[in-house]
């Protein structure tokens, strides 16, 4: 969360990839898992005097967000449910782009099975602190929420290390140009195949 991953695709787009954003899919996910996600949290929800749906009957998703990551247990009743839709999209997307350099801009890609197609993984990393700048200023959500969040992201990098997917790290601390110029070099070994 906020070290740059949009920025990432964003450079990785303007040099030719077909680029999908796993924030959007799950967007399109929850609302296709709607009911289940209301049968499975509707109950704890209104124990909390929080509605899970917007006024136009789509799932509120911070309102979920924060009854969600509050409990690490919520978390993946959340994802159990989700995950397979998502999945199952980015399958379709890659399908529909095939022959084209991909990228997919996720933050958790390593709990779908799609992460077995994967050539290789640019894990973009930002200092704690920076992080947390950033995603007040992005999100103005509560710093309290936005440290949960953080919390439940803890150790990524490891994750991917241990799912098998050739991970290169890069730390996004500087301008645009400075990180591009990282990305660059992220290309270059993946097409050498180092």
């Amino acid at each position: 969360m906020a070290a740059g991953k949009n920025a990432a695709s964003d450079i990785l787009v303007s040099k030719g990839f077909a680029s999908v954003d796993a924030d959007v899919v799950a967007h399109t996910a929850v609302e296709n898992s709607k009911e289940k996600i209301l049968s499975t949290f509707g109950s704890i929800a209104k124990e909390k005097n929080i509605s899970l749906l917007n006024k136009d009957g789509t799932v509120n998703r911070r309102a979920l967000g924060s009854l969600i990551f509050t409990d690490s247990s919520l978390v993946k009743k959340q994802e159990e449910i989700v995950f397979p839709e998502i999945n199952s999209l980015l399958n379709k997307f890659i399908e529909e782009n095939k022959g084209h350099d991909i990228v997919i801009n996720a933050t958790v890609l390593y709990k779908v099975p799609l992460i077995k197609k994967i050539d290789y993984v640019l894990f973009i990393d930002t200092p704690y602190l920076q992080r947390l700048i950033r995603a007040k200023k992005r999100d103005n959500i509560p710093l309290k929420q936005i440290a949960s969040r953080f919390s439940q992201q803890k150790g990524l990098f490891a994750k991917y290390k241990s799912a098998n997917a050739d991970t290169i790290r890069v730390w996004n601390t500087g301008t645009r140009l400075s990180l591009e110029k990282k990305i660059d070099k992220f290309l270059t070994k993946c097409r050498q195949g180092i």
